[in-house]
């Protein structure tokens, strides 16, 4: 470019209000003198205060501004048309600082950082500005043409050519179960300066997922260590969750829980196409997950589990004991219970309902034997229809006080068409069968509620790779097992806090239930401080650890591509 130069006296701007000038970028050469400059001006390296130019003396124009497009892909500063706004990575490494990712973070509107650098704080004359950004990056090179004096400030530090803002940002996205497109619409919306996607995944890829890995494998391997401590057999629960309902699915997670202290012990991601079909993944999921106990020298004493077919059988040929959950049960037999109930003809049995509910939890936890609870189950018939007297000297008559009742047509009458429907679905074989295998201790409704969490890690609707589909589960995982234990939350004066709620479950039934404190989030830090003191130095061996992870071919990659 052509070299300017410009010289004016001081009488000139003194006796003029506006004065002919040439504004050069900071690529250009510029030779300004002025040797009638006041002299009563402080050095300083902070810009200061801009006062109210004096009679006679221009005022101060706006910078200019040289805007740096964004090039996410290479990760650099260079400008597509100007070789001299290129940062190769000697300049990059010039940028580098101390990063502490624990500061404090504000948002900043670009005028007012614009106005840091309008003024040249020793002269006070206009500077030239060249401003660069790279997502939530944003560098200030400041020139004054009048004194030469020069600044550079940036808005982050820089470490491995790399802004920490903006992996910060992708991190905490991330290890939140948050969802970049969400994150993404949210800045465009506020026009916040945000990256592209793809440095998004990139920094998935390299830094966030092998940290989520090794996380997780090192909290597991900790919860092997306090188990096998305990030297006991240990009960376990298994169920899994598809990413949608019917023969549809094509991803399903299987999870083991140690009932004793509801932690997550393993899960396992196994996809359709890689056992025969969706409702297979099941088993799989299950035959993986005790494999994987196996191999850690865990002894299951018994499995808690939903009553799919093939969970059963199988367990049965590996001569697992198995128990099935209560309210797995307790739903299937309401469904049918609730269309009888449809019939002109049975609607007494609408009033029943909500005690046969709670018969088959008090038949579960209040019997020993699977043979004392076939009896508790079997006498309900009998009591339906007012008879409290039973046959079977295991339960030969009813727990509850004797009563005297008012209303007669509560009760099923012998030989109607109500009750004869009712004691079919009662009296199924397989209901006695199943209702003999109840367990009695725990049951596996804290699965539902990881299944519950699950879901806001990892949307069923959104489209994820399998190693990402993995390391959100293992999240999960991780912020089930940290607030595993909450307490109920209390008053100032010590009391218990409930709250109502209407479930759908109960037909909006009012219920209280406890309210918990509020959940942590210390895996997230831990993260972070994993992050950025030992992943982001040297990724290699998190990496490789990450690739030894047995996991199936995404699906889109065993289609053939058209060329």
């Amino acid at each position: 470019m052509v070299s300017v130069g410009t010289q004016l006296s001081y009488s000139t701007l003194k006796n003029h209000v506006r004065s002919k000038g040439v504004q050069v970028t900071l690529c250009s050469s510029v030779d300004t003198e002025n040797p009638q400059q006041d002299t009563r001006l402080k050095l300083s390296s902070t810009p200061g205060k801009t006062s109210a130019p004096s009679p006679g003396v221009r005022p101060a124009k706006r910078p200019r501004l040289e805007l740096q497009e964004e090039e996410e892909d290479e990760e650099t500063f260079s400008h597509p048309h100007d070789s001299t706004n290129d940062l190769g990575d000697s300049e990059m490494s010039g940028m580098e600082s101390a990063c502490d990712y624990t500061d404090p973070k504000y948002i900043v509107f670009e005028s007012s950082l614009r106005d840091l650098f309008q003024t040249c704080p020793v002269c006070r004359w206009e500077c030239v500005v060249q401003q660069r950004s790279l997502g939530t990056f944003v560098s200030f090179s400041q020139r004054c043409p009048n004194c030469q004096y020069t600044r550079k400030w940036q808005s982050q530090p820089i470490k491995e050519n790399t802004p920490v803002g903006n992996l910060q940002m992708s991190a905490a996205v991330y290890f939140t179960g948050g969802s970049f497109i969400q994150m993404e619409k949210i800045c465009k919306a506020m026009n916040l300066r945000m990256f592209q996607y793809d440095t998004f995944r990139r920094h998935a890829r390299m830094f966030l997922e092998p940290a989520i890995n090794h996380k997780w494998k090192t909290d597991q391997q900790t919860l092997i260590e306090h188990l096998k401590e305990e030297k006991d057999k240990i009960a376990v629960g298994g169920d899994m969750r598809a990413d949608s309902p019917g023969h549809s699915a094509k991803f399903g997670s299987y999870t083991l829980m140690h009932l004793k202290s509801n932690n997550i012990i393993d899960v396992q991601l196994v996809q359709s196409n890689e056992v025969g079909g969706s409702s297979h993944m099941e088993k799989e999921g299950l035959r993986r997950g005790l494999d994987f106990l196996e191999a850690h020298h865990l002894n299951v004493d018994y499995i808690v589990t939903d009553r799919h077919a093939q969970v059963h059988k199988y367990l049965k040929e590996r001569n697992v004991d198995q128990y099935y959950d209560v309210w797995h049960l307790e739903k299937d037999l309401s469904k049918q219970l609730e269309n009888l109930a449809k019939n002109k003809e049975c609607l007494v049995v609408r009033k029943w309902l909500p005690s046969i509910k709670n018969h088959m939890y008090w038949t579960a936890t209040a019997s020993k034997s699977g043979a004392e609870k076939v009896a508790k189950w079997k006498s309900l018939v009998n009591h339906l229809q007012n008879v409290h007297t039973h046959d079977d000297p295991l339960f030969p008559k009813c727990a509850h006080p004797d009563r005297v009742s008012r209303d007669p047509n509560k009760w099923f009458q012998p030989g109607s068409t109500a009750l004869s429907k009712v004691e079919k679905l009662l009296l199924d074989k397989r209901i006695l069968r199943d209702v003999e295998k109840l367990n009695h201790d725990h049951q596996i409704s804290s699965l539902e509620a990881f299944h519950s969490i699950t879901e806001g890690f990892t949307p069923k609707n959104d489209v994820l790779s399998s190693v990402g589909r993995l390391c959100r589960l293992y999240l999960a995982a991780m912020h089930f097992n940290e607030n595993a234990k909450r307490d109920q939350s209390t008053t100032l004066e010590g009391k218990a806090v409930c709250r109502l709620m209407f479930p759908h479950c109960k037909n909006g039934q009012c219920i209280a239930t406890p309210v918990q404190t509020e959940p942590t989030f210390q895996y997230v830090s831990d993260l972070m401080k994993l992050l950025f003191e030992k992943i982001f130095e040297d990724p290699t061996r998190y990496t490789e650890d990450l690739n030894k992870v047995s996991l199936p071919e995404d699906r889109w990659a065993q289609v053939e591509r058209p060329s």
